[in-house]
């Protein structure tokens, strides 16, 4: 199988019973298992200083892995971005090393992205999706399908409310050799105005979040609205925004409130449900490929096969 390195570019690890469970699961998948050095640092929040944890992902791009793999996200990678050497990242995925993880990891992903056009993986974390009591299958089948390199693309279902939001429109291609790309949407946002932020064109825009409340994600889309991104890209997908609580003072506003207003905002179609995001089942997207959306009744393809990777 894969050689996996792990390493821990944001936050520290705080569940180590999660980590060793998650080493076990992937040892137990078949996959031999690199630790980086300080995989399980701690400085205040963070897994070591920003040397450290800088260190640790030029390791990665040196190991000669099949896969880097993030223990963990929460925040720090925003501190590295200006120190990160991003031409060495860039050949070691040349070379087959698959950089992957989610969160905090966003902000890694597209200065990669903006800087190279490297592609890196949105997918699993260590700790909380292979280390969790039960792994979800799908998590698993879609990362198998991303070491093997035999996955072609990927599908899901979105609801009937999407499905009618998108009546008018006609079954088909949506979008064709559309850069995908995204990730989480407050760290995504927060690299706007640097050069770490991809100017992307009749893309695919991706976007999930946790603990945000829907009204800071309005205020979010509405920042890459005024922006100008949102109205460049041939469509935008909406993952899972989980872990947030409605208050009374909101008299009914909620998630599907901004949904509904942004798809009033911008031409592209708005699909929703995607399995990606803080949440046990979550695919493997690949950040940066050029793919093609297909949407049929209430089914929706991203189908990279027919490009390079």
């Amino acid at each position: 199988m894969a050689h996996i390195y792990i390493y821990s570019p944001s936050g520290a690890v705080r569940d180590k019973v999660a980590f060793k469970r998650g080493v076990a699961r992937l040892k137990k998948l078949g996959h031999e298992v690199e630790l980086d050095a300080d995989a399980l640092s701690s400085h205040t929040r963070f897994a070591g200083d920003d040397a450290t944890r800088l260190a640790a992902i030029h390791r990665a791009a040196d190991s000669g892995a099949d896969v880097a793999l993030i223990s963990r996200g929460g925040y720090g990678l925003t501190r590295l971005l200006p120190s990160i050497q991003y031409k060495k990242v860039a050949k070691a995925i040349a070379k087959g090393t698959q950089f992957v993880g989610l969160s905090d990891f966003t902000a890694f992903q597209n200065a990669l992205l903006a800087k190279t056009g490297a592609v890196t993986w949105a997918g699993p974390a260590l700790g909380e999706d292979f280390g969790a009591e039960q792994p979800d299958d799908i998590m698993e089948a879609c990362f198998d399908d991303m070491v093997s390199g035999q996955g072609e693309g990927t599908g899901w279902h979105f609801s009937t409310a999407c499905a009618a939001a998108n009546v008018k429109r006609r079954p088909g291609v949506w979008a064709h050799d559309a850069v995908l790309w995204g990730g989480n949407l407050a760290v995504l946002t927060s690299l706007l105005g640097t050069p770490y932020f991809p100017q992307i064109k009749n893309g695919v825009l991706f976007l999930e979040d946790v603990g945000e409340h829907p009204y800071r994600i309005e205020r979010m889309f509405t920042q890459l609205l005024h922006a100008g991104v949102l109205a460049q890209q041939k469509a935008v997908v909406l993952g899972q925004f989980s872990n947030y609580k409605l208050t009374p003072h909101d008299k009914g506003f909620k998630l599907q409130s901004v949904v509904d207003w942004l798809r009033t905002q911008i031409k592209a179609p708005v699909l929703t449900d995607l399995p990606f995001g803080h949440v046990p089942t979550k695919l493997c997207l690949p950040v940066g490929q050029k793919i093609d959306l297909v949407v049929e009744n209430r089914d929706a393809l991203l189908l990279w096969a027919h490009t390079d990777h």
